[in-house]
């Protein structure tokens, strides 16, 4: 077998491993699933109405309200997912068993690739599940065959960029406790973004750093694809925030990893 067979069987392994962890202990999942459901339900049930009548176009109410903010909640959820994996990979590095890997013969970014597989495995359970409980509550998409891939590729890419951020989090947390606080700001970013109300509404200086973060123009894209709105260019600014993010975060958990393990 070549190098990059011997790479990918390694790498095929971790997954299996992350997998089988996701299967051993469910409880994390289901917090990580089950906190994004509870914000929708909230704000849907709590706030939807007063807050759908605001958004000035169309009938207003919770129905339209739960339209509006399905997009943000969904990017709730690949944030929760990727916080676990902080702390998965925090926990590996606190408690020796990287060490144990070091002494085998195995691909030594292997073990990485297995928590970012995974993690994207788990982000996309996570993602089905809280766009069931939308439909479920009424949310009504119309975006086609094409369109709804393409939402897929958008979730998909910033569940990439950020599953590596976190991972490199959980490298330099010195503590697991630690390791589950760092990523903890992602999220809540799409509240401080058009997640959950327009920018518009909100005072200057807030306005300006919702219009700029990297959540928003992915929101915005997301929102603009399952719905049928148009996303204009904010397709641009999402796919060079994933990129971005991604390119950056593999580079910094590689130097860690590799100065650690």
């Amino acid at each position: 077998m070549s190098t990059l067979s011997y790479a990918l069987a390694d790498s095929a392994t971790m997954v299996r491993r992350q997998i089988k962890h996701m299967r051993r202990y469910p409880s994390m999942t289901l917090q990580l699933v089950g906190l994004p459901v509870v914000f929708l339900l909230l704000f849907v049930y709590v706030f939807g109405g007063t807050l759908g009548n605001g958004l000035g176009a169309g009938p207003g109410g919770r129905g339209e309200y739960l339209d509006y903010v399905t997009p943000g909640i969904l990017l709730m959820a690949v944030a929760a997912v990727s916080m676990g994996t902080a702390i998965s990979v925090s926990m590996d590095m606190t408690e020796g068993i990287v060490a144990r890997f070091r002494t085998m013969a195995i691909a030594r970014m292997s073990v990485l690739t297995g928590h970012v597989i995974g993690a994207m495995l788990q982000t996309y359970l996570a993602v089905a599940v809280v766009l069931g409980v939308a439909l479920a509550i009424g949310f009504r998409p119309n975006a086609s065959v094409v369109e709804w891939v393409a939402a897929a590729g958008v979730l998909g890419m910033l569940a990439f960029a950020l599953t590596w951020l976190t991972v490199a989090t959980g490298l330099v947390a010195k503590t697991v406790e630690s390791a589950s606080n760092l990523p903890q700001p992602l999220v809540f970013l799409p509240f401080l973004g058009s997640g959950f109300v327009p920018t518009d509404s909100m005072p200057v200086g807030l306005r300006w750093f919702a219009e700029y973060q990297p959540f928003t123009p992915i929101i915005e894209t997301l929102r603009g694809l399952l719905l049928g709105t148009g996303i204009g260019n904010s397709w641009i600014a999402a796919v060079a925030w994933s990129a971005g993010i991604a390119l950056v975060s593999y580079l910094w958990a590689k130097r860690l990893y590799n100065r650690q393990a």
